[in-house]
């Protein structure tokens, strides 16, 4: 863990993150009682944290602390109704934008707006929106352990910024798979009509067959219908099927990582491109 290694400021502050990790790093900074979150960034910074994990909504952990048994917590947050995750999706499905971003693993700049605009916030507005059980003695909440997992969560979501909609309710596959049935189902009317209206030329084909001419069986002098088409990145890349590099062990992460992120981006510019 890199995020909080400057203990000499009270605020844990990062000018270069994702805006994603900066919204939840100024929501630990608005909160009142500083040294207690201070206590636990040490927490997680000296590696008291034992087991981080999710289950459905929540977020559970070990935390080690004075005691010899681990303290046991859970931390989450309110999730959204079903009908609530509908109208958002419904809006992500509306912008291409949002769909390519999302489907290359993206979190889209303007997400917020989406959720905002059907009366929603993904982040809470303060850190009492956050709901937290631990069971060391601590009467004060957030205690240490609690506090150590909240700098802990930073991480996650600079790694996966899916986390965010898991604590909402919404899985990252979840998700995703309803985009893609969004457009899968917006594809449908398109090309019934499609049939529909041509289902007289279709005859004249049928009755015309034994003038085709073969080497012009596949052409199609008309431009493609966008909404018959779904797009969704490869899951497989180049580098999968190469497998391990043939370099230095402290240097092939490095190098893996920045082609890895080349190919993201590649993904991404080119779903956008797709979608138009």
């Amino acid at each position: 863990m890199t995020s909080y290694q400057a203990a000499s400021s009270p605020a844990y502050a990062l000018e270069d993150e994702a805006w994603w990790v900066q919204r939840w790093v100024e929501l630990l900074n608005t909160y009142r009682f500083k040294k207690r979150l201070e206590r636990g960034r040490i927490y997680a910074r000296e590696g008291h944290i034992l087991s981080l994990e999710y289950k459905g909504a929540k977020v559970t952990a070990l935390v080690q602390g004075t005691a010899e048994e681990p303290y046991k917590l859970s931390i989450w947050l309110d999730a959204f109704s079903d009908e609530d995750w509908n109208y958002v999706i419904d809006s992500l499905s509306e912008q291409a934008i949002y769909s390519a971003q999302l489907l290359a693993g993206e979190m889209p700049a303007e997400i917020e707006a989406v959720f905002t605009a059907n009366g929603l916030s993904l982040y809470p507005f303060n850190l009492s929106e956050v709901h937290s059980k631990c069971s060391c003695p601590d009467p004060k909440n957030p205690c240490k352990h609690i506090a150590a997992v909240y700098y802990q969560l930073g991480d996650f979501f600079r790694e996966d910024p899916f986390v965010l909609f898991q604590l909402r309710g919404r899985s990252r596959d979840s998700i995703l798979d309803a985009l893609r049935q969004r457009r899968q189902s917006s594809a449908v009317p398109s090309e019934t009509s499609l049939v529909s209206e041509d289902s007289g030329a279709t005859a004249e084909l049928r009755t015309a067959s034994s003038g085709l001419n073969l080497q012009q069986f596949w052409a199609y002098s008309e431009p493609l219908d966008p909404e018959l088409v779904v797009i969704t990145p490869a899951e497989t890349t180049v580098l999968d099927v190469l497998g391990r590099m043939p370099l230095p062990p402290e240097d092939a992460p490095v190098v893996m990582g920045h082609l890895k992120e080349i190919y993201r981006a590649a993904a991404q510019q080119a779903i956008m491109q797709a979608l138009g």
